[in-house]
């Protein structure tokens, strides 16, 4: 028997699950299709050691009252039930680098970023205000950054180059280095990045900066909760192998690795672009799209390691470090030499339960090229398809983990002590649960010299097939988001979302 929607969604990342949640809060029935045994995509956690290890989300902004994060996950009913932790506001990210003792800080308030760097930094106190100015002009060009308003993009806006404009702000090195130290958000490209990626993923953290204290996943599991209640229905375990069309080239259904037939009016693809190309056939497509989208070069991948702590041993600190080998390496972190890796990771700690000045864990992550795993690239191993890729692969692992716990413990002496157990992931583990082209952390590089090169319409060539997520246009948790409210606004009409947005106000 094959059941008939008005929507269906394939993929549960937080594009699908948010399209699929505007969409049946206006009554129409829906149903989201996922391959995994866990919903969320990126919002995925695991458990190990009764702890809780986030993949993806390690912190998120802009979800103080009023804020746009906060407007958005309000229209979907999640937010009073997030359990959030503020995270230090005079300090949210510490950057540091190898020949220095300082942790040089980005705090929360606009103000308070300014105040703090000022105090490092005392005359170049102009030069962060300036700073700080151009980063709201430029969110305040984006449509829907700011909820609502905006129609389209300036597109003299895409051009500007973060390389570029850091420079013009400051002649300093060292703070050029520290502004830019948290493009691990954006895949550390701060050379050629479009400088809107770097201001709409900072202005998000510098609003306000949240953990969630029971990991991302409970993101998921409130739009989930949500969901049913609007009587949607969502199916884990349920891989989508092929797209079965109607004569006039609209899609008529779905069929899964099961061989169940879903049929819908209308489909939104919260999978990765390039598995959204395979599953609709290169001959549906127009060739220069298909050139265009196969050109994109993938964001880097991560290498990561959950650290278990003895208890009480370490004290938890309420923010995350982002360290590098020296300021040079800033402008492009992604690139690596493979005999000096990790030149650069982000850490973050979470705190003992009963002893919260304690920390029970840490979350290292550096980068890595999937080329250093090609090798295994024929493996799969996920809690629904479990494999084991062999003895070298875990020899791999083992080796870059010494080197991880060797660059930590220069950072935090004693820190080898107190390990009780460590974790990893490795670029084939994102590939494997997330579905990202090459196990990449956030879609495709953008380039300010062609910045429409890597954007995309939610609508495709197919009349009732929409995109949504993170290879469309923005990544991030609001970029996302953002992302999945611009291609319901394509189903249902942009004034419908804007009245239903409004009314939050």
């Amino acid at each position: 028997m094959k059941k008939e929607y008005d929507i269906l969604v394939i993929g549960s990342g937080l594009g699908g699950l948010v399209s699929a949640l505007v969409l049946a809060k206006e009554g129409l029935k829906v149903c989201v299709l996922e391959k995994n045994n866990q919903y969320g995509g990126n919002l995925q956690t695991f458990s190990r050691d009764k702890l809780i290890f986030d993949t993806g989300v390690h912190y998120l902004g802009g979800l103080s009252k009023g804020q746009n994060l906060n407007r958005f996950f309000s229209y979907l009913e999640i937010m009073d039930e997030l359990e959030l932790h503020k995270m230090d506001e005079d300090g949210y990210d510490r950057i540091s680098f190898d020949d220095e003792n300082i942790e040089y800080p980005h705090a929360q308030g606009y103000e308070n970023f300014v105040e703090q760097l000022s105090a490092y930094f005392p005359e170049e106190r102009d030069n962060l205000e300036n700073y700080c100015e151009e980063i709201q002009y430029v969110c305040s060009q984006f449509p829907r950054y700011h909820v609502v308003g905006k129609e389209s993009y300036n597109e003299e806006i895409l051009h500007l180059n973060t390389r570029r404009f850091i420079e013009s702000v400051t002649q300093n090195k060292t703070l050029q280095a520290v502004l830019l130290g948290s493009n691990f958000l954006y895949a550390g490209d701060s050379e050629n990045v479009p400088f809107y990626v770097h201001a709409l993923t900072v202005n998000s953290y510098i609003q306000s900066a949240y953990k969630c204290v029971k990991g991302g996943s409970q993101i998921s599991k409130l739009l989930i909760r949500k969901l049913r209640q609007y009587g949607a229905e969502v199916h884990k375990h349920s891989e989508v192998s092929e797209f079965i069309f109607n004569e006039n080239n609209t899609l008529a259904s779905v069929k899964t690795k099961s061989g169940k037939e879903y049929a819908a009016k209308q489909f939104i693809s919260n999978v990765e672009i390039r598995s959204t190309i395979k599953l609709i056939g290169e001959d549906r497509l127009k060739k220069s799209f298909l050139n265009r989208v196969l050109s994109w070069k993938p964001v880097s991948s991560c290498f990561s390691v959950y650290i278990v702590l003895k208890p009480n041993c370490l004290p938890n600190f309420n923010y995350n470090i982002y360290h590098y080998s020296s300021e040079d390496q800033v402008w492009n972190a992604y690139r690596y030499k493979k005999e000096a890796w990790p030149e650069t990771y982000m850490l973050s700690s979470m705190p003992s339960k009963h002893h919260p000045e304690f920390a029970e864990s840490f979350t290292a992550i550096s980068y890595m090229d999937f080329d250093e795993v090609k090798q295994w690239e024929n493996t799969v191993n996920t809690v629904a398809d479990e494999h084991e890729r062999g003895v070298q692969y875990e020899k791999f692992k083992m080796e870059k983990t010494e080197k991880m716990i060797d660059a930590l413990e220069k950072r935090i002496p004693g820190l080898k002590h107190a390990i009780k157990r460590i974790y990893t992931s490795s670029p084939l583990s994102y590939r494997d649960y997330i579905g990202s082209f090459e196990g990449n952390m956030y879609g495709y590089m953008k380039n300010s010299d062609n910045p429409l090169k890597t954007m995309v319409s939610p609508r495709t060539k197919i009349d009732n097939l929409f995109l949504t997520g993170q290879s469309v246009n923005m990544h991030g948790i609001l970029g996302v988001t953002i992302g999945a409210f611009n291609t319901c606004a394509e189903i249902l009409g942009k004034e419908t979302i804007d009245s239903r947005l409004d009314s939050m106000t």
